[in-house]
């Protein structure tokens, strides 16, 4: 089951905004649900937002941003893990994915880093990398070169709302994890919207059979007179 949520960024006015800061974007919509405030707190390095009576968890549960910057994610991460004794398959990572598309997010125990610093430096910090990640899909600019300045700015509004609706939709799972019911946590936000179903044939009037009396005219028509 999950105790820590952890939402990876960089602190700051001019990042709040920006692609690489998916993760605080999750954490600060998940307090606001909960109605809990994250605060300062200096001996991890980060926001901080105890949950006593959370959904779904047996005890407290933590929320953490990481005021380190990306690239010391884990410093913060392994101080608070450490002091309450929250072992790396009870944390979860919520961070922006290049290898997915705006609208599309993934969730996954375990793996490499791909490249993503935060979670290369959680890794290192932990000693593990036996800690679960919600993917939120950023897009990727086509190019390497291209990448940091990619996750440094702001998305274009579509792009925005993609990964806000897929912010919200994940939210239905957070109760599951809490439960430890990961495999339904999975299935829940890796489930694709049912298909519209397609319109019916509008049916096509039957002639008249021989012997049937014909429709009577709508009310205010007039009968055509007999021959």
């Amino acid at each position: 089951m999950i105790k820590l949520m952890v939402g990876l960024g960089n602190p700051g006015p001019e990042y709040e905004d920006t692609r690489h800061n998916a993760g605080f974007w999750w954490i600060d919509g998940l307090a606001r649900g909960l109605k809990v405030s994250l605060t300062p707190d200096k001996a991890y390095h980060g926001l901080v937002a105890r949950v006593n009576h959370a959904p779904g968890a047996s005890g407290p549960i933590w929320l953490l941003e990481p005021m380190t910057y990306m690239n010391l994610s884990g410093k913060s991460v392994a101080a608070l893990a450490r002091f309450f004794k929250i072992a790396p398959d009870e944390i979860l990572a919520v961070h922006d994915e290049l290898d997915l598309p705006p609208g599309e997010m993934k969730f996954k125990k375990g793996g490499g880093n791909g490249g993503h610093n935060g979670l290369k430096d959680m890794q290192a910090q932990l000693g593990s990398g036996d800690f679960w990640r919600l993917r939120l899909g950023i897009g990727h600019p086509g190019h390497k070169a291209e990448v940091a300045n990619y996750v440094l700015r702001k998305p274009p509004l579509a792009e925005r709302q993609a990964v806000e609706d897929c912010i919200e939709k994940s939210y239905g799972a957070v109760e599951l994890m809490l439960r430890g019911e990961m495999d339904k946590a999975l299935a829940k936000i890796h489930a694709k919207p049912p298909r519209p179903k397609p319109p019916k044939p509008a049916e096509t009037p039957k002639p008249p059979q021989s012997g049937e009396a014909l429709p009577k005219p709508a009310t205010g028509e007039q009968t055509p007179p007999s021959s």
